[in-house]
């Protein structure tokens, strides 16, 4: 399984959305800024030209609306204006913008300040912007406060309260109607704390950001989580059908991040359960046909030897003494032949089990070529075939057991020459291949069809019907099976051709020594 690649990982996509997300954010909510700062406080003015334009537009609305009511007038109008400023009228009405943004007795300074303008002869009346009335005090209070602008009245005083507290300027306008002052617009001069700006665009910055990351968690959660959600999902599915016991279900490997890693995991392991699955129905296939083989194997002698039992135990049926020897012999016969079946099964069970114990040691092969020519000599002498016996010159040994080698050599080599029609012939050859040892078996027969060449392996499979002619009858069916259970236990092949001259092939590749 390869590793995801570092970025179509999921935990790298994942780290890119939130840095994605945190930028996005940030840039909106600095534009947001931007235009909200450019709203409320708009192009840069000073206070005397900002207190001229808000008695200008004052002036304005009472020459049209001479009973406008100011204190619903000015917030309104001025809602966006961040400075905070005062509107005093003569007969004592008064109106903020922004009240709560006020310097501390802002009220008494403007009054003061109507009260020094009309030469000190004019008592500011009704209700106080601050609800108070009547004369401020201040804490330097000129020597004659109560003289007007030509009696030397000082300037009005910069500051407030006699109890102490921050100066401030104030710049003033005055509100005209037909060039009659009607009263004037205080703005101070410093700039309101930082804390009137948060109360003024807080609440927009806080519930545009809250939006932002409700739509940046929305995007994230669509492009980063949803395809790797969809196919978790789709593996979920896939996993409970697995469990069901549909083998042949997939996950979808589209992607590149570890969910496609887990993907290509769980599709690796239900793979390995289908072909386990196809090899235990086939090994179950494979068990009900030998049981089938083997019954019918067994039964064949089995059905004679009884057969020709009961005939001799017929006392009412006269049998001649040669007839009787004759009877005696085919049970005989079969009762070999059965006995025969039954070894190989064993030995055959043996081998593919692994019970068998091997004596591995180095063994000659022409030691192996001449114990079969001599054991099958009388059978070749008989039917005048030909063996042939070739080593080539650097052959090594064969590493293995010499008793089970030659009982596979002699299985094939018993096997060509009960194909081979009589005058043929039979070549043993041995030479090197790498490092192994090669061995063929080669006839001079009928060979082999091709679609019976890859199961002349198999356990009681017969191909006497494509070769006939043969002058020997078939064995059990087990002898070539028992080859190959012999060399593959040794680590080695065999292998099944027809020759290009005519005649069958067995090649025996076994590791040398």
């Amino acid at each position: 399984m390869s590793d995801p690649v570092w970025y179509r990982s999921l935990y790298w996509r994942i780290a890119f959305g939130f840095v994605a997300m945190l930028a996005v954010l940030l840039l909106a909510q600095g534009v947001v800024f931007l235009w909200l700062t450019d709203q409320f406080f708009g192009a840069p003015r000073t206070p005397t030209q900002l207190a001229a334009q808000i008695a200008e537009d004052l002036s304005a609305e009472l020459q049209q609306r001479p009973d406008v009511d100011l204190e619903q007038f000015v917030p309104r109008h001025f809602s966006r204006m961040y400075q905070p400023f005062l509107v005093m009228m003569n007969d004592g009405r008064g109106a903020s913008n922004r009240p709560d943004a006020l310097p501390p007795d802002m009220g008494r300074v403007v009054a003061w300040h109507i009260r020094f303008e009309s030469g000190g002869n004019h008592e500011v009346g009704g209700p106080h912007p601050e609800g108070r009335a009547g004369r401020p005090e201040f804490e330097h209070r000129p020597p004659d406060a109560g003289a007007g602008r030509g009696s030397g009245m000082p300037p009005p005083p910069i500051g407030f309260g006699r109890r102490g507290g921050p100066r401030y300027p104030v710049e003033y306008a005055a509100i005209k109607v037909n060039d009659q002052q009607l009263g004037v617009v205080a703005v101070p001069a410093n700039p309101p704390p930082v804390s009137v700006a948060l109360r003024v665009i807080g609440p927009a910055l806080s519930w545009f950001g809250l939006g932002l990351l409700v739509v940046g968690a929305t995007l994230t959660a669509l492009l980063v989580f949803r395809p790797a959600h969809k196919r978790l999902r789709d593996l979920e599915q896939a996993a409970s059908a697995l469990g069901e016991g549909r083998t042949d279900v997939r996950a979808s490997e589209k992607g590149g991040d570890e969910v496609t890693s887990l993907a290509r995991t769980f599709n690796q392991m239900a793979v390995d359960l289908d072909t386990r699955a196809r090899q235990l129905a086939e090994s179950d296939r494979v068990r009900r046909q030998l049981l089938a083989d083997v019954s019918h194997e067994l039964m064949t002698p089995l059905s004679a030897i009884r057969g020709y039992v009961e005939t001799l135990g017929m006392s009412e049926l006269p049998i001649d003494e040669p007839t009787r020897h004759r009877y005696l012999g085919i049970v005989e016969e079969e009762t070999h032949k059965l006995e025969a079946i039954i070894g190989d099964l064993l030995d055959l069970a043996r081998l593919e089990g692994g019970g068998d114990t091997l004596k591995v040691e180095a063994v000659a092969v022409e030691d192996l070529f001449g114990r079969v020519a001599d054991r099958h000599q009388p059978s070749l002498r008989d039917r005048s075939i030909t063996l042939d016996v070739r080593v080539e010159e650097g052959t090594p040994r064969i590493r293995g057991d010499a008793a089970r080698l030659e009982q596979a050599l002699q299985n094939v080599a018993a096997n060509a020459i009960r194909h081979t029609p009589s005058g043929g012939h039979i070549t043993l050859l041995a030479s090197r291949d790498g490092e192994f040892v090669c061995i063929r078996v080669r006839d001079t027969g009928p060979g082999i069809p091709p679609e019976h060449l890859p199961r002349v392996f198999d356990r009681f499979y017969k191909v006497d019907v494509a070769r006939a002619g043969t002058a020997v009858p078939s064995g059990s069916g087990l002898g070539l099976s028992i080859v190959r259970a012999i060399i593959e236990r040794h680590g080695g092949s065999v292998l099944a051709t027809n020759a290009p001259e005519g005649g069958a092939s067995f090649e025996l590749r076994i590791p040398a020594a």
